[in-house]
């Protein structure tokens, strides 16, 4: 069985093959038979495909011939026409020519084509130079009425010839036409002078006239003859001018051009210029006289096409600019901030910024029509160079006028204006910018001169905190004559808090009622709060000897004055509501987390103080644990703060202090706390001439040294790093001391090296601000020069605008990381405005 299936499969199999050589050879068969049917197609259609190859050449023949026909009788006629002077009928026959004669590039191998192409080229060229003598001619014979149809109609010649004709006339009219224009001026210094500017233009207005009454017809309007004489006339004049400028560079006397001369030539040039392009701007988008180009692109129209000769000339001009701008400077700094006859409001300027910056606005636009270049350049530089004069030594200037420090509505001017002018410079940064070459403009910065004006602004915000502080002193006074060292018991607040605290608001309602925006409220609330803060710590060390409870009474009155602080932020609010009170209003959360964080600092101190000194290591350890610094003078002046002067006992408390601060949990604490190093322990006099008890009249701290406390100081022998933080509160005291030692010079001191102030605070109440003199940020006496001081050197004005500068840049960003709180005024006006 097994073996009939696999002969069944056997058998299967080579049926399978004998089936596949049977599909095999017809597949062979029909592929035979599809060769033999194309070998007979080819022999089918051969002959077609010769017929249809015979029938295209000879139709190209035959259009070769017709065309070979057309060209032979156009050249016969065009030179016949030609010599008749038919310049019409050339001028069609011209154009049929010259396309007959393309079809014909790929046929000049042929003697007879090449011989006719040389023939056409000659016609060409024969009636080129025709057309031109027949020019000539007749402008020479002044034949040009008589004969401008005939003109009119070789123009067309022309135009069939190509662009290398009508450019060869159109030079040719134009030098023809310029002839006696180049001998006038170029054969005559004094027709070529300066001078005679203005008769170069009249010249050439009278040559239009005559083109558009006689000339104009003759020339096709797409040639635009007139455009074209117009800038030859300019190249000529260009090259003139240069000429000219050259030489009177070269002057054997020295003396540069005229100033008035050349900006009145340069004037009238532009004036020209804009003519121009006011009368060829149609049919082609040109650009203006505003419009700024950069240098890498092609100049359209007519701008600075005579112009650009002055350019390297206008650095006269500049310096024109530059004398111009220093003359008012003095003249600005004379006038008061405010006229008499004006009425204040809280967004009033000083009208000499305004003044100064439309001088600007004016002088931009006028260089920016004379050059885009290194000349505007130089431009925007004497610009922020009278910028930062301005901000030194007006405003400044007006901030240190007087004895006693500018009003409340002086100051607040003064705010204004640093503030306008501060936006004002950024936005003329911008426009020259917008106007000045590509690759000259990020060379264009004027934030030095914008932080000046916010460095005034500054200046401003502390004249009005020292305004309020002032007022404060009666209340510091009753805090000195508190005999701290015999209070035996803390009861309520002490009555100096609320003379303080009312005296404060009723200060800063009026100053937050005037201030325009709410950053400068909030910077002079943070000001305030900062320098009440200080002068609180001052008193306490002007109060010593203090007891336990005194400090105790003191750090209830400090939470009662933070507490106070805290309400600044409503006044503003406040004043400007016509009902409520600062209950009604809620406090600034911002803020007072700012009050909490310079109050702070308070703590350490009186809570040290609190402290008493048996057991010893209890006030040891508390010093450890508030004061946290390892420094032994510091812990000196705590305990002459407590009043613990007897040597022997100061020696025990000192020697326990030196043992607990080796200890392994001590060996990680600073150096040095700078508030307790920055305490000046000095005597202070009392204004009712009795001092406190215990210490012989209270003790006292200068207010540089309380600077020296926000700065980081370590001590009074290192010197003071310059920190724009409290350059403003620097500036201010300095201004103080300076009044100080010259109403009383028997007070001595002085800003020494160590950058603490000596003078009292009993003078400062009694002695009004002076003028703020030069500050020296690294030392030096700084009292001298009060009534001119500003511009004593050049070497302090350079100074003191660095000064202003730095002070500005950490302004800027102090003003612009808080949102301001208080009264808004949506009804202002702009700054552009103004």
């Amino acid at each position: 069985m097994l073996g009939g299936a696999l002969s069944r499969i056997v058998r299967r199999i080579q049926d399978a093959k004998a089936e596949l050589e049977q599909l095999f050879a017809k597949i062979e068969g029909v592929r035979e038979r599809a060769l033999e049917t194309e070998r007979a197609i080819t022999e089918m259609t051969a002959d077609i495909k010769r017929l249809d190859s015979t029938k295209k050449n000879l139709t190209l023949s035959m259009t070769a011939l017709k065309r070979l026909q057309m060209l032979t009788t156009a050249y016969e006629q065009l030179r016949g026409l030609s010599q008749s002077r038919q310049y019409r009928e050339c001028a069609h026959l011209l154009q049929a020519v010259i396309q007959l004669m393309a079809h014909f590039k790929s046929y000049r191998s042929i003697d007879q084509i090449a011989a006719l192409s040389k023939n056409v080229a000659d016609v060409q060229r024969e009636l080129l130079e025709q057309v031109c003598e027949d020019f000539e001619v007749t402008f020479a014979k002044g034949e040009v009425q008589q004969k401008r149809g005939m003109l009119a109609e070789a123009c067309q010649v022309m135009d069939a010839l190509g662009d290398h004709a009508r450019t060869r006339l159109v030079t040719w009219y134009c030098n023809t036409q310029l002839r006696e224009y180049r001998q006038v001026f170029r054969g005559n210094d004094e027709a070529g002078s300066l001078d005679n500017i203005a008769r170069r233009y009249s010249w050439f207005n009278r040559m239009l006239k005559t083109y558009d009454a006689e000339h104009a017809a003759l020339f096709p309007a797409s040639w635009r003859v007139n455009e074209m004489l117009a800038n030859a006339f300019c190249e000529t004049t260009r090259d003139d001018y240069k000429g000219i400028l050259q030489r009177s560079m070269r002057r054997t006397d020295g003396q540069p051009p005229d100033v008035n001369l050349l900006l009145s030539c340069l004037q009238e040039t532009l004036d020209f210029e804009h003519s121009l392009e006011k009368r060829f701007a149609i049919g082609e988008s040109r650009s203006s006289m505003d419009t700024v180009t950069s240098s890498e692109e092609k100049r359209h129209g007519f701008s600075q096409a005579v112009s650009e000769a002055f350019e390297p000339y206008l650095s006269i001009w500049v310096e024109s600019q530059d004398k111009q701008l220093a003359t008012l400077i003095p003249k600005y700094r004379q006038q008061p901030i405010k006229s008499p006859d004006e009425d204040f409001h809280s967004q009033l300027v000083i009208p000499s910024s305004t003044e100064l910056f439309h001088q600007y606005r004016v002088t931009l636009a006028q260089c920016a029509k004379l050059s885009t270049g290194s000349r505007l350049l130089e431009l925007s530089r004497t610009f922020g160079k009278y910028l930062d004069a301005y901000a030194q030594q007006v405003l400044f200037y007006h901030l240190a006028e007087k004895t006693g420090g500018p009003s409340v509505e002086g100051a607040v001017i003064i705010l204004n204006t640093a503030d306008y002018c501060f936006t004002t410079t950024n936005q003329l940064e911008e426009k020259i910018k917008s106007r000045i070459d590509e690759e000259l403009r990020d060379k264009v910065d004027m934030q030095s001169s914008a932080d000046a004006f916010m460095g005034v602004a500054s200046a401003a915000v502390r004249a009005l905190v020292h305004k309020t502080e002032l007022d404060c002193e009666p209340a510091w006074r009753e805090m000195r004559t508190v005999p701290w060292s015999k209070m035996d018991s803390v009861g309520d607040q002490s009555p100096y808090v609320a003379v303080l605290l009312h005296r404060v608001k009723n200060r800063s309602k009026e100053i937050l009622r005037l201030l325009p925006k709410p950053q400068y409220a909030r910077a002079y609330c943070d000001h305030l709060v900062d320098t009440l803060t200080n002068t609180y710590l001052l008193n306490i060390a002007a109060s010593k000897p203090i007891s336990e409870s005194g400090a105790e009474q003191l750090l209830l009155d400090s939470y009662v004055l933070k507490k106070g602080f805290a309400e600044l932020a409503t006044l503003a609010t406040e004043s400007s509501a016509t009902t409520g009170g600062s209950k009604s209003t809620p406090l600034n959360p911002a803020f007072v987390k700012r009050v909490n964080q310079s109050t702070a600092k308070l703590d350490p101190l009186l809570k040290t103080l609190q402290v008493r000194a048996s057991p010893p290591e209890g006030l040891v350890q508390a010093y450890l644990i508030h004061i946290r610094d390892r420094s032994e003078l510091n812990f000196r002046k705590i305990l002459d703060l407590k009043g613990i002067t007897r040597k022997g006992e100061q020696h025990s408390l000192i020697e326990l202090f030196n043992a607990f601060k080796a200890a392994p949990a001590n060996e990680g604490l600073p150096g040095s706390n700078p508030l307790i190093a920055g305490l000046q322990l000095t005597s202070l006099p009392s204004a009712a001439g009795g001092g406190g008890s215990g210490g012989g009249g209270g003790g006292s701290a200068s207010l540089a040294a309380a600077l020296k406390e926000s700065a980081g100081a370590h001590g009074s022998s290192t010197p003071a790093r310059f920190d724009p933080a409290n350059f403003g509160t620097a500036l201010m005291n300095a201004a103080r001391d300076a009044g100080d030692r010259i109403a009383s010079p028997h007070l001595g001191g002085g800003l020494g090296g160590s950058g603490a102030v000596t003078t009292t605070i009993g003078s400062r109440a009694t002695s009004p601000p002076p003028a703020i003199p030069l500050p020296s940020m690294a030392g030096g006496t700084g009292g001298e020069g009060i009534g001119d001081v500003v511009a004593t050197t050049a070497a302090a004005q350079g100074g003191v605008s660095e000064n202003l500068k730095n002070f500005g840049k950490f302004f800027r960003r102090d003003v612009g990381s808080f949102g301001g709180f208080g009264r808004r005024d949506d009804g202002r006006r702009s700054l552009d405005k103004r």
